[in-house]
């Protein structure tokens, strides 16, 4: 097996830690069965972690797999629980606020952008005296006099940029949320 994929199936293992021995073994021999056979009908290296997803996420379905078999109470249950809703709980702390707060100000800011931008270069070329207009700059690496026609170009670019950021940080918001949502319901059954 080649070394991309044993360092593979290691990150999963060490997800997998809390997880019974015995059990980790076979769910490592199982993953194991499934790249060989996968490197049997020709897939590369990269074509077999594309396809098997990120160790993590790996490892957080077949917690779920093991707490869905599970009926009663049991302390593999509880701790393999304890060990779902940790990890989901450390990452949303810091995913579900990062993204909640960059993806509406980049769309926001993305869509100001070329209209503050439009009415720059209207006041200026038109001469209308907006008030508070001479305190709207474009700078773009030192540079703070651009042509008003040219500061726009900038803003539209930069506008579509940060909004193209924006979706998506959503987008991958929206991932995350329902993702956690259907391991979580594996785990309620």
């Amino acid at each position: 097996m080649e070394k991309v994929l044993e360092c593979y199936l290691e990150k999963t293992e060490k997800y997998l830690k809390r997880v019974p021995v015995s059990e980790r073994t076979d769910i490592l021999k199982e993953i194991k069965s499934g790249i060989c056979e996968l490197q049997n009908n020709g897939k590369n290296p990269d074509e077999i972690i594309e396809r098997l997803g990120r160790p993590e996420d790996l490892a957080k379905a077949y917690l779920a797999g093991i707490l869905s078999e599970e009926k009663g109470f049991s302390w593999n249950k509880f701790l393999l629980i304890c060990a779902f809703y940790g990890m989901a709980g450390l990452s949303g702390m810091f995913i579900i606020p990062c993204l909640g707060i960059i993806a509406p100000s980049f769309i926001f800011f993305g869509a100001v952008m070329p209209v503050l931008g439009f009415i720059k270069m209207a006041d200026s070329m038109f001469n209308i005296g907006i008030p508070y207009m001479e305190n709207i700059n474009i700078c773009f690496n030192g540079i703070e006099n651009f042509n008003p026609a040219a500061g726009f170009i900038v803003t539209v670019i930069a506008g579509v940029l940060l909004y193209l950021a924006g979706m998506g940080a959503w987008k991958l918001l929206l991932l995350y949320c329902r993702k956690t949502g259907s391991i979580k319901r594996r785990l309620s059954v």
